[in-house]
C-alpha cells in the first residue's frame, strides 16, 4: 500500500482518538491514557509533532509522532487498527523513517515499544532497528515494561 504524509489536522485527531484496537493491544487506544489523549485532541499541544498518513484510497491509514529528543528524533507511530496484521507495518515504518530524514536529516533515529508487542518489535528490527535497552513507563493506568530501539546506520 502506497502511503501519503500530511500535517495533522483536527479531523484526523478527533478521528484516531476513537480508534479502538483488539485484545491485549488496546493497550494503544489514546482513550486508555488522558495524557496522552489530551495531546492528541490540542492542536496547540500538538503542534508540528503529529502528522496523518494517508493511504493509497485516499483515507486516515495511521499518524507518525516525530519528537526531537536529545541528539536525535523520536518516532512515535499508529496504523489503523483494521489495518494491523496485515503486512504493512515495514512499508508503513519506512515512510516514517522518511519523514524524519526529510525533516531532520540524517540524525539518530529512536522508538519505544510495549514489551509485549513482539509484532511490532519484528517489524522495527526488519527496519533496521536494534534494541538498545528496556525500561518501565506508567501509562494507560499500569506500570508497563517497553523496549528501546535505535535505528542501526
Amino acid at each position: 500500500m502506497a502511503f501519503t504524509v500530511r500535517p495533522m489536522m483536527q479531523a484526523d485527531a478527533e478521528a484516531i482518538a476513537a480508534w479502538r484496537y483488539p485484545g491485549e493491544y488496546a493497550f494503544y487506544d489514546f482513550a486508555a491514557d488522558p495524557g496522552d489523549l489530551a495531546l492528541l485532541l490540542d492542536a496547540a499541544r500538538r503542534g508540528d509533532d503529529f502528522h496523518s498518513v494517508d493511504g493509497a484510497d485516499g483515507g486516515l491509514a495511521g499518524f507518525f509522532q516525530v519528537e526531537a529528543a536529545g541528539t536525535g528524533v523520536e518516532l512515535g507511530l499508529g496504523l489503523r487498527p483494521d489495518l494491523c496484521g496485515r503486512g504493512l507495518g515495514e512499508g508503513f515504518t519506512r515512510v516514517g523513517i522518511d519523514l524524519i530524514r526529510r525533516l531532520h536529516g540524517p540524525v539518530r533515529i529512536t522508538l519505544a515499544v510495549a514489551a509485549f508487542n513482539a509484532r511490532a518489535i519484528t517489524v522495527y528490527e526488519r527496519c533496521g532497528f536494534g534494541v538498545t535497552g528496556r525500561h518501565v513507563r506508567h501509562t494507560s493506568g499500569d506500570d508497563w515494561e517497553f523496549v528501546d530501539m535505535e535505528l542501526v546506520p
